[in-house]
């Protein structure tokens, strides 16, 4: 009889921070995109990470596009800068949403 496997997605670990960031750089040049990192302790590969400004609102023009866990440890965060200027990333205070499931290699699929 054939089998299937099913991916499992339980959630080992949930949880919030709250850290001030210091990102490998300060600015996003004009109307690109920049890829920045920052140590954030405790993250593993495989982490899904929500990233929100607290008590402030976004510069204006600068957007986030991607996160992820680029390695143990890193948070890399893509932003976009729409304007004709480079604009500045700021430092925080961030909240941080972090999400550990149980078993990151049977959420990854493979094509058949």
């Amino acid at each position: 009889m054939p089998q299937t496997t099913i991916g499992r997605g339980n959630v080992v670990y949930d949880w919030l921070i709250s850290p001030t960031i210091t990102w490998s750089a300060a600015t996003v040049g004009a109307t690109t995109t920049a890829e920045l990192t920052a140590t954030i302790p405790g993250l593993q590969v495989g982490d899904y990470v929500d990233l929100y400004v607290q008590n402030a609102a976004m510069t204006t023009g600068l957007a986030i596009t991607n996160v992820r866990v680029s390695a143990a440890n890193t948070l890399a965060v893509t932003w976009v800068n729409t304007t004709a200027g480079g604009l500045t990333v700021q430092t925080g205070p961030w909240l941080m949403n972090i999400v550990r499931p149980e078993s990151v290699a049977n959420l990854v699929g493979t094509a058949s």
